[in-house]
């Protein structure tokens, strides 16, 4: 009885071990080359990072000695990480939300049918495409405070008003920035939120006018629903890129004027490349990454609630 057992046991593993060979292996030899760059390009650094948050390497030299928790405790008492921190935040959800709320209706206009479709979604999509530095250096021409700016040449010249200091005002610095990065990318997220539009089946539509729903009514309760995954995708997105910001701010504004427009990826740069102070950035680093994973994850959640709610 036992001996029978134990044949049907290694019968059963040997068919498991032909199927995981045949079926699963290839696709693992596949994937293995682009795991194998994730741990050298991602994995690798990032536990260099969080062992160097407990040294004062410097970056140039070999030598180093282990500090323990000096540096996260320098990390909360820093000003211009205060300052970062606090544009960073405002600079994260102010364009979650704004892009948001333009993405979408602009994604509805683009769905409906009418001359030169094709085009305007094209003209609404190329902000996306240049770099954000390269949209920095023509915005900061456009935004010049002094009176040859462009923005500022076209106001005084067309209504006799200006020049305004949109650069170096700081009020004004933090809503130019935040401007130009709504500009750039409401155009590609609405071009998702239009992916999904166009795989929502036309019958449902029909179905609501049939049962006489306004177009409010068929939006709130045909469009909205089917298009809450693409609102978590898209403000996953925005999210993580608003809070890991820094090249945009920094060709406009160089974080100025003082710190206003300072994000906490340009002290963790400036701070370690320019400065050498590879510990403090690192673990500035470590910090500002475990609270990205925590925003995060709290957003992941917090939308899928609301998608199960709406639906």
């Amino acid at each position: 009885m036992i001996v029978s057992v134990d044949r049907r046991a290694s019968h059963t593993f040997a068919y498991r071990f032909q199927q995981w060979r045949y079926h699963s292996a290839p696709s693992w030899l596949f994937s293995l080359p682009v795991m194998v760059l994730m741990a050298v390009l991602l994995i690798y650094p990032m536990i260099q990072s969080i062992f160097w948050s407990f040294t004062n390497f410097n970056g140039y030299s070999p030598d180093y000695e282990f500090v323990g928790l000096a540096n996260y405790l320098r990390v909360f008492t820093q000003d211009t990480l205060l300052a970062g921190l606090s544009f960073t935040l405002l600079f994260a959800a102010a364009t979650t939300v704004m892009i948001t709320a333009f993405a979408i209706p602009l994604a509805l206009i683009l769905n409906k049918a009418f001359f030169g479709r094709n085009f305007v979604r094209s003209i609404v999509f190329f902000p996306s495409v240049p770099s954000l530095a390269l949209l920095a250096l023509v915005w900061a021409f456009i935004l010049n405070p002094l009176g040859s700016g462009a923005l500022n040449s076209v106001l005084e010249a067309w209504f006799g008003i200006g020049p305004f200091p949109w650069l170096s005002n700081a009020e004004l610095a933090k809503l130019s920035v935040i401007v130009v990065a709504v500009w750039s990318a409401t155009g590609w997220h609405a071009i998702l939120y239009l992916a999904y539009l166009q795989s929502i089946p036309g019958e449902y539509y029909e179905v609501a006018k049939i049962d006489g729903a306004s177009a409010l009514q068929r939006f709130r309760y045909v469009t909205l629903p089917l298009l809450a995954p693409a609102v978590t995708i898209s403000t996953l997105l925005l999210l993580t890129g608003g809070l890991k910001v820094y090249e945009l701010p920094f060709v406009l504004t160089a974080g100025g004027p003082g710190t206003a427009t300072w994000t906490i990826t340009q002290s963790i740069i400036v701070g370690g490349v320019g400065q050498g102070n590879y510990g403090l950035s690192s673990a500035l680093s470590t910090v500002f990454m475990f609270a990205v994973a925590a925003i995060v994850l709290v957003q992941l959640w917090a939308s899928r609630r609301a998608e199960r709610n709406i639906l």
